[in-house]
């Protein structure tokens, strides 16, 4: 007798958790397209830390722009001192502050056109 009791008051709390987790799934699908149509940027993601980035690893979100593979993640989060699976939600405001200020230098740093030598007949920026 004890035993079916259990068993019913555990299938909502599982119900529950499946529904959590597809609305933490459904919203960082969400985020990512916004970040990779460019609606969005991952230094403000970072810096904002929505709830559905909490227990999300940094590699994951950074990934999830346009032209950035695992290389270029790990080069970067090397140079910060982060691990690739740090999740954002256990990140020191250090840590958010120093990967926002570099993505948000990276973004600047691309979006001005290279200077081309004028021997070839191109405009410069």
């Amino acid at each position: 007798m004890g035993d079916t009791a259990t068993a019913a008051a555990a299938a909502p709390q599982h119900l529950q958790a499946l529904e959590h987790a597809n609305r933490v799934r459904l919203a960082r699908a969400s985020l990512k397209r916004d970040i990779a149509a460019g609606s969005r940027t991952a230094a403000a993601v970072v810096l904002e830390k929505p709830w559905e980035v909490d227990s999300m690893s940094v590699s994951e979100l950074l990934m999830s722009q346009r032209r950035w593979g695992r290389a270029r993640c790990r080069r970067l989060l090397l140079s910060l001192g982060i691990p690739e699976n740090k999740r954002i939600g256990t990140m020191t405001e250090r840590q958010r502050f120093a990967l926002a200020g570099l993505l948000e230098a990276k973004t600047q740093t691309a979006a001005t056109p290279l200077a081309v030598a004028p021997q070839y007949g191109l405009a410069t920026a």
